[in-house]
C-alpha cells in the first residue's frame, strides 16, 4: 500500500525540524508537546480545499491530503444542519455534557513518535486497562520511539504493535500499566445527522482538550489520490491537528468515530471551519478485531 499522505517541499529552522516557507510558525508553546521540539503543520491547496490530517508534525510527518467532495458539498451539509439547529440546541441543554467528559477523558491519550528526522503528536483511545490504544496510522508511520502520555499525566513507554494503512488505523500498546479504563463503543445505527457529539483529543498538543457539536452528514470521502477513506461522519466539532486518533462520542460517552481529518479553508488556514470527519464505529471495532489478531492478540 502506498503512502497515504502527501509530503509538501519544506525548509529546515534552527532546531532542524522542517517547515513550510510560506506558513509563519505558531507560538512554540502551542506547536511544542514537550521541551523544545517544535511542531509544524505543513499543508497545500488541493481542489480549493486544502484537508488536514489531524496530526502535530516535525519534518515530513505533518503532511497533508486531498479531499474529493461529490457536487457542492457547503451546500449540501448546510441544510440539515439548519433544519436541526433547534432540535440540537435542545438536545445539548437536556445532556449532562459534564458528566460525559468525566466518563470519557480517562479514556483518551497522547501519542508521540520522535524520530532521528521527524517528530509527530496525535491522539489515541484506550482499548484494555493494560495499555492497548487504538490511534491513526498517520499518526505513527514516520516510525521512531514511540510514548504514550496518559489522562493522569504519566508519560510510559510504547510499541506499535499493528497498523492498517487501508483504513489508516494502528495499535500501540503502552508499557508497564495496568488499570487504565477502556473506551465503550457505539454503532452506527445508533448515530442520526443531528446528534448531539463531543470531540476529544490534543489538538495542537493541548492535551485534555473537549469540544462539542453535532454530526452534520455520513458517508463522506477523502481521497489522497491513490487511496481513499471512505464512509466517514462528518462533524462540526471543533477539530484541529492533533486530534488524530481521538474519540468523537455520542451523550452516552459511547465512542462513534475516530478523528481523522479536517477541511480547511485554504493553504494559509490551520484551524476548523466546522468541517472535520471520523472513521464511523462500526469500521473501527472490525478493523481492531483483524489488527488483534494480526498483533496475536486475540
Amino acid at each position: 500500500m502506498t503512502d497515504l499522505l502527501t509530503r509538501p517541499h519544506t525548509d529546515h529552522d534552527q532546531h532542524g525540524y522542517d517547515v513550510p516557507p510560506t506558513v509563519p510558525p505558531l507560538p512554540p508553546h502551542v506547536l511544542s508537546h514537550r521541551g523544545d521540539n517544535p511542531r509544524r503543520w505543513p499543508r497545500r491547496l488541493a481542489g480549493g480545499v486544502a484537508l488536514l490530517a489531524l496530526i502535530g508534525g516535525g519534518g515530513a510527518t505533518g503532511a497533508v491530503v486531498a479531499e474529493h467532495y461529490a457536487g457542492t458539498p457547503a451546500v449540501a451539509a448546510s441544510a440539515p444542519a439548519t433544519q436541526t439547529a433547534t432540535a440540537t440546541s435542545a438536545s445539548t441543554e437536556d445532556a449532562d455534557l459534564a458528566a460525559v467528559v468525566a466518563k470519557v477523558q480517562p479514556s483518551v491519550v497522547t501519542v508521540m513518535i520522535d524520530g532521528r528526522t521527524a517528530s509527530s503528536l496525535g491522539s489515541g483511545v484506550v482499548l484494555t486497562a493494560d495499555g492497548l490504544v487504538l490511534t491513526n496510522n498517520h499518526v505513527v508511520e514516520s516510525g521512531g520511539t514511540a510514548s504514550i502520555r496518559l489522562a493522569d499525566g504519566r508519560t510510559v513507554p510504547a510499541e506499535v504493535v499493528a497498523t492498517d494503512t487501508t483504513h489508516d488505523l494502528a495499535l500501540v500498546q503502552a508499557s508497564g500499566v495496568t488499570g487504565l479504563t477502556p473506551a465503550t463503543f457505539g454503532t452506527d445505527d445508533s448515530v442520526a445527522a443531528g446528534d448531539t457529539v463531543l470531540a476529544f483529543g490534543s489538538p495542537l498538543g493541548l492535551e485534555g482538550t473537549v469540544t462539542s457539536g453535532i454530526v452534520s452528514a455520513f458517508d463522506r470521502e477523502v481521497n489522497t489520490g491513490t487511496e481513499k477513506l471512505t464512509g466517514l461522519l462528518q462533524t462540526d466539532a471543533p477539530i484541529n491537528e492533533g486530534n488524530s486518533g481521538g474519540a468523537l462520542v455520542d451523550v452516552d460517552g459511547k465512542v462513534i468515530g475516530i478523528n481523522v481529518a479536517i477541511a480547511t479553508a485554504d493553504d494559509q488556514s490551520t484551524g476548523s471551519v466546522g468541517l472535520g470527519f471520523a472513521i464511523p464505529a462500526d469500521t473501527v471495532t472490525e478493523v481492531v478485531a483483524q489488527l488483534e489478531k494480526q498483533a496475536g492478540l486475540n
